[in-house]
């Protein structure tokens, strides 16, 4: 059973999540939330699997909340809900440690499928489009740090390969057609890749990718 808090301003919005998510044979809403400080100190209380965040919230806000909740080093995955896939909230949801984001106006099976794919350890953005996200506001990037570098030294020449073929925005099966190797050998790769660099998933393994200049933005 996947656990979720809902964290928005809006009451409506609440209702209208809770009773779609309740309705799944597989998931149950464990809490609300109404603002980022609560959905913050709620994710600590009830460790849900995914927690389902607004970004736009009067005081504390959906990024604020996401940092906050990535930096405990809990379980709980962020799930950022924004209204426009290529603007600045939906590029600072990711640099603070979401593992995706939804479009507001998202189809209900579109929601439902992103809070399963987030609760799996997956992440709910295409490579494309993380690319063009990064390219978009990559002027941003602060540099990297002595210990990213050294995370970047620790991996195999291949493994730092795939690592720059999924920042590229390549999928796994073109990952595996380009560099002649096995879809299930570009998988262990990625397993192997993403606890070397300390990212939750390969959108977190594109931002590192960046941060340490492996690839740079357009």
């Amino acid at each position: 059973m996947t656990t979720v808090l809902i964290v928005d301003d809006q009451a409506l919005q609440r209702m209208g999540f809770s009773m779609l998510l309740e309705a799944q044979p597989d998931m149950t809403v464990v809490g609300e939330a109404a603002n980022g400080s609560e959905g913050v100190r709620m994710t600590a209380e009830l460790r849900p699997d995914v927690v389902l965040m607004d970004v736009r919230m009067p005081g504390m806000d959906g990024i604020e909340a996401t940092r906050r909740v990535v930096e405990s080093g809990g379980r709980s995955r962020v799930l950022v809900l924004t209204t426009f896939d290529l603007d600045e909230y939906a590029y600072d949801s990711l640099r603070a440690g979401a593992s995706g984001f939804l479009l507001k106006d998202a189809q209900p099976d579109e929601l439902v499928a992103g809070v399963r794919a987030v609760a799996a350890g997956d992440a709910v953005i295409s490579p494309g489009l993380t690319r063009k996200l990064i390219d978009t506001f990559g002027d941003r990037f602060p540099g990297n740090s002595p210990q990213q570098q050294r995370r970047l030294a620790d991996l195999t020449q291949r493994e730092q390969e795939v690592l720059t073929a999924i920042a590229t925005g390549w999928t796994n099966s073109e990952i595996a057609e380009r560099l002649h190797l096995a879809e299930s050998t570009v998988k262990s790769h990625i397993s192997r890749i993403l606890p070397k660099i300390d990212a939750r998933d390969r959108v977190q393994a594109v931002i590192f990718a960046y941060d340490t200049g492996l690839v740079r933005p357009i």
